[in-house]
């Protein structure tokens, strides 16, 4: 055990049960946090950083053992009963997760759930509790903290609930914060935010922090020190420093340079236009009674947006969550009712109904953020991929189907033979390959995709970027691609639209809009996105004057 070490691992093992025999997730791993440090535990979905740590904390799944030593400040972790760990967890070792929503109860106000942990380990009154809840709120820099411990976590924002479990993590003033992947789900400006937040209380606090990722953008930021992890073996350790500048091991270089890159070929001046909106609006309905009541009337998420999106073409549609680019996506696919016109190969297709819409709806597909929550898991690839023929080719043979699937399969490059699997048998990124090719499957001329790597470790987003470009290319495919990833929207688009508060502030050839953009939103997020501070190049640059060009 290293002299200053508050948390040292020896010989990690961790075992799962499961039907096909024993799985090592963890592979006698050894690593030591210090006090007072910032240690990074990066590595792709599966590498076993996050078991790693939840044996730890005694949180495994109940199939799952670990053995090895874990010890904080040389008391041994693993064995203990769930009351003896009490002692640490909450207290001395605090955790927080990637999903904010998934952790707190929806039940109670955010202030009870705060109070409950202080509570737990300090023997307070409820109303010293309360206080204390407050000054986290204040702590973690929450606006109107005296309100906002009486909220529920559906009535705060997603960044706002980070905050919320930040809050409860420092409630006993720990040694050790655990941060597994904090930043996942947020938008680039509010993981900024966050992580700002966290460096600023651990200077404040001393405490060390253990932060669990695989973006690596993150880690050159915000770490200290390194350990790279890949298939349940520690591969390097080091300062963050050496890491990225002298990395020794292959995985290490590979998940460095795992960044999308390149631009793609525009296509041509001539080319015709296949889809068009114009002038845009969307309300959504305000209840007036009911648990979530927000008062009656409409809310207005889409301000009269516009976009002409041309054969072969592919227009990034970027900002921060609520902004309505989702919105905007499923209203010009017809899913949502909307003012103003959308044409389909010239055609106004704002009026029409389901019936009339559907022949239309071969043409015009959408891929999800999450595939797993969008196939059905009762269904094999064979009959998710070729969904979309029942309805449009009703005409094909039980064969011919069959056939198709495999083809699709291929050409998002998945082995054909895997078709009568389910999707819990496929990896993240195979499931979004498989989302794709049943979009795909039927021979659209546009793909909306919401978000189709947010999810996705960046080696796998590399490689669903180079698919959709070599899809475009061979099908002449056009896309919306919706995003709050700009390194991915860089990388695959030609023209960016910029929302905000429902409204298009900024759009242009995506060039122009990362090397001069005009508006304020658009360098913070751009700035953000990579990780810099707001005096960047492209602000340095000449503001870019006039109309957004003719297209």
């Amino acid at each position: 055990m290293a002299a200053d070490a508050i948390l040292s691992i020896r010989d990690l093992r961790v075992v799962f049960d499961t039907e096909d025999g024993p799985l090592e997730a963890v592979k006698g791993i050894d690593l030591d946090v210090e006090a007072g440090e910032t240690l990074a535990l990066v590595g792709e979905s599966g590498s076993g950083k996050s078991q790693t740590m939840m044996a730890v904390m005694g949180l495994l799944a109940g199939n799952g053992r670990a053995s090895g030593s874990a010890r904080y400040r040389g008391e041994e972790l693993l064995g203990l009963s769930p009351s003896a760990l009490n002692r640490f967890r909450g207290a001395k070792i605090t955790m927080i997760f990637q999903e904010p929503m998934t952790s707190l109860d929806p039940l109670y106000t955010v202030g009870r759930q705060i109070a409950e942990v202080v509570r737990r380990h300090r023997r307070v009154s409820g109303r010293a509790a309360h206080t204390r809840a407050v000054e986290l709120l204040t702590l973690v820099g929450i606006p109107e903290p005296e309100r906002r411990v009486d909220s529920y976590p559906h009535e705060l924002s997603g960044g706002q609930r980070q905050r919320v479990m930040i809050a409860m993590a420092l409630a006993n003033d720990p040694d050790l914060l655990i941060a597994d992947e904090p930043t996942t789900a947020l938008d680039v400006t509010v993981q900024a935010q966050i992580l700002e937040l966290l460096r600023d209380l651990q200077q404040r606090l001393g405490m060390a922090i253990l932060l669990i990722t695989h973006d690596l953008g993150i880690v050159r930021r915000f770490a200290g020190r390194v350990a790279v992890m890949r298939r349940g073996e520690i591969v390097e350790t080091g300062s963050a420093e050496a890491v990225f500048t002298r990395p020794s091991h292959a995985y290490t270089r590979m998940l460095i340079d795992s960044e999308p890159h390149g631009t793609k070929t525009p296509p041509p001046s001539t080319a015709p236009a296949v889809l068009e909106a114009r002038n845009v609006s969307v309300d959504f309905a305000l209840r007036s009674r009911g648990f979530f009541a927000r008062g009656a009337g409409t809310m207005r998420a889409v301000h009269g947006a516009s976009l002409r999106l041309k054969a072969g073409e592919t227009i990034g549609i970027v900002g921060e969550s609520g902004s309505g680019k989702s919105t905007l996506g499923r209203a010009i696919l017809r899913l949502l009712p909307s003012e103003g016109t959308v044409r389909l190969d010239g055609r106004d297709i704002s009026a029409l109904g389901r019936s009339g819409m559907r022949p239309l709806r071969r043409q015009l597909q959408l891929v999800f953020q999450d595939p797993y929550g969008s196939l059905s898991p009762r269904l094999t690839v064979s009959a998710i991929v070729t969904e979309g023929l029942l309805v449009h080719e009703p005409g094909l043979t039980s064969a011919e189907r069959h056939r198709r699937a495999g083809e699709a399969l291929t050409e998002v490059g998945l082995d054909p033979a895997a078709r009568n699997r389910y999707p819990h048998e496929f990896s993240g990124g195979q499931r979004q390959r498989i989302a794709i090719a049943r979009a795909v499957a039927i021979r659209p001329k546009v793909l909306v995709l919401d978000e189709p790597t947010s999810a996705l470790d960046r080696s796998i987003q590399v490689q669903i970027v180079e698919l959709l470009r070599r899809l475009q290319a061979e099908h002449g495919l056009s896309y919306v691609f919706i995003s709050h990833d700009l390194a991915v929207v860089r990388a695959l688009s030609d023209y960016i639209l910029v929302m905000k508060s429902g409204r298009v502030v900024e759009e242009g050839p995506t060039a122009e809009i990362f090397e001069a953009p005009r508006e304020d939103y658009t360098r913070t997020l751009i700035a953000a996105a990579f990780l810099t501070t707001l005096g960047t190049a492209a602000e340095a640059r000449p503001q870019a004057s006039g109309d957004t060009p003719e297209r």
